[in-house]
């Protein structure tokens, strides 16, 4: 029996199995990229050799997978379904191949995005420990406080702080963090020391300028929930300028304590309103795309790596001597 079904099979040209390989892991590249240039520059081939081969692809599946235009690529419904089972298929053979050839050892590249100051602070101090524990593995880190589609960048894991909105990615918790109000000790030198949330009305308030941003700094006021608006006079992006304005004297911030925590203990930022603060603990998590038991060995070495070594209860609570 098992000889007659290999016996209908039609006949195989040399090659054919590696050429739909390629087919397959092409088409995934150019959906997740959304471009045939791109896939091309990955590949280091040209965009016309790429567009051969979806279009070979196509011609032997016998249904269109994509839709060209003039200003972008769409994928059909069918295209959809080779998509998300291709990446599953091309993930589970390169663990089979990392299992096989190198004995389970991760090897490969984990692209991290994360912001700014949670890359630097949280990750780049354990990025030493993770080469040394895999000398296989190759890190390309991307840090931005801009929200990225892990698809789309090409992205393995991402570190995001704050709440999560719900998406089809999978997160794992970190840990979490308290917020404070901080400056520096030059700035309440020159401006006073805000005793009162509203006193801040006559502060510079540094603000975040990105559009998921919450526009208000929370406080509570006799057993009350209150907010202050978040200030206008200057706004930034990324986490370590704030910090780095705030070191300078230019206004107020709220950070994360985790974020401030070597500048406070050093006694080059101050905590105040600490009387005033909510406690909200906001979450740091990784998140992925994929489902937990076929992501490959090199992006779940660094998961579980991360969530042994991230250790975030010291930044849950204010030590009294800051405050």
């Amino acid at each position: 029996m098992e000889k007659h079904a290999r016996d209908s099979l039609p006949a195989t040209a040399p090659g054919q199995e590696i050429n739909r390989f390629t087919e397959l892991q092409t088409f995934v590249q150019v959906a997740q990229l959304g471009s045939f240039s791109a896939a091309a520059r990955q590949r280091q081939v040209s965009p016309s050799a790429v567009s051969k081969i979806v279009a070979r692809l196509e011609a032997r599946l016998g249904v269109q997978l994509l839709r060209r235009s003039t200003r972008r690529l769409e994928l059909t419904e069918e295209g959809l379904q080779l998509l998300e089972q291709g990446r599953t298929l091309l993930a589970d053979w390169m663990a089979l191949e990392s299992a096989v050839t190198r004995q389970g050892q991760p090897s490969g590249v984990v692209r991290i995005n994360a912001s700014s100051s949670t890359g630097q602070r949280l990750l780049v101090p354990l990025v030493a420990e993770i080469m040394q524990a895999w000398p296989d593995l190759q890190l390309d880190l991307s840090f931005t406080d801009r929200v990225v589609d892990l698809i789309a960048e090409n992205a393995d894991i991402a570190l995001r702080w704050g709440r999560l909105p719900s998406s089809d990615m999978v997160a794992r918790l970190l840990g979490r963090t308290r917020q404070v109000i901080v400056a520096s000790p030059a700035y309440l030198a020159r401006h006073g020391r805000p005793a009162h949330p509203e006193d801040l009305l006559q502060h510079v308030r540094i603000g975040w300028n990105y559009p998921r941003a919450v526009p208000h700094w929370p406080f509570m006021v006799q057993g009350q929930k209150h907010a202050v608006a978040m200030g206008e006079a200057l706004r930034v992006n990324d986490g370590e300028a704030m910090c780095a304005l705030t070191l300078a004297g230019a206004g107020l911030a709220r950070l994360s304590l985790y974020h401030a925590w070597d500048e406070l203990q050093a006694g080059r930022l101050k905590i105040v309103l600490e009387e005033f603060n909510p406690g909200d603990l906001e979450p740091i998590h990784a998140v992925y795309v994929g489902k937990p038991g076929q992501l490959p060995a090199r992006t779940r070495a660094v998961l579980d790596f991360l969530k042994a070594r991230v250790n975030l209860a010291y930044a849950e609570t204010v030590p009294a001597e800051w405050l």
